[in-house]
């Protein structure tokens, strides 16, 4: 049931102060990250699932390479992250959100933010990084793609890798992406190649290398999030 305005007008304030409050005390804790890759996917990705154990893969050998590793913090492909950056020996981040059913803390993050809203949180999760993996997910997952895209686009934030795992999972999106978004003038030239497809645990680290090789772990907070 809607909240009337006089309710509004008492919620509201009190509202502002939690939302600033969550975002001061995440980013009092998130504040000392250095080198941090994303990795997005689905909470409902089971261990036996070879997208699972690809995650797992990439953010132990992006641990190795002294990465770290942020994620939603809850199960599926999140979990894989973690486990994968704490078998590396790296730092491994969960940021978690409140929902009443799905998501709950995974035990392999050794930073744990928790998150009421999901915009502070998806904020979090970008401010922070210099590259993104998008396993196979669903909304929540073309969500925090689609977002990250936008940003990039319209140069908010630098031009980070963003790495989409599995070429037989995404290529329908990005087929219709370029044929209809691209064929009726919504996106401009150049604009699908800011992704890019990759099929092994390899390729994914390489192309993060490669960045960082080439342009280095940006100094200064994007302009987006000063």
């Amino acid at each position: 049931m809607k909240s009337t305005p006089e309710q509004r007008a008492v919620e509201d304030p009190w509202r502002v102060l939690r939302i600033m409050a969550e975002f001061v005390d995440s980013f009092d804790k998130l504040s000392r990250i250095e080198a941090a890759v994303t990795i997005f996917g689905s909470a409902r990705t089971k261990p036996s699932d070879p997208n699972y154990k690809a995650a797992v893969e990439i953010a132990k050998s992006l641990a190795k390479e002294k990465f770290t590793v942020l994620t939603g913090g809850g199960p599926g492909i999140m979990e894989a992250a973690n486990k994968g950056a704490s078998q590396g020996k790296g730092a491994s981040v969960g940021l978690n959100i409140e929902l009443p059913f799905e998501q709950a803390g995974n035990p392999y993050s050794n930073l744990s933010v928790n998150f009421h809203y999901f915009f502070s949180r998806k904020v979090c999760l970008v401010k922070y990084s210099m590259g993104f993996v998008y396993m196979p997910g669903g909304f929540g997952t073309l969500d925090e793609l689609f977002e990250v895209v936008t940003l990039i686009q319209t140069r908010r934030i630098p031009a980070f890798p963003l790495i989409l795992f599995g070429r037989s999972y995404w290529q329908g999106l990005l087929d219709w992406s370029r044929d209809t978004l691209g064929s009726s003038g919504m996106i401009s030239a150049g604009d699908m190649d800011l992704m890019k497809v990759v099929e092994t645990p390899e390729e994914s680290v390489r192309i993060i290398l490669d960045y960082r090789r080439t342009v280095g772990v940006p100094e200064s907070i994007p302009e987006a999030f000063r």
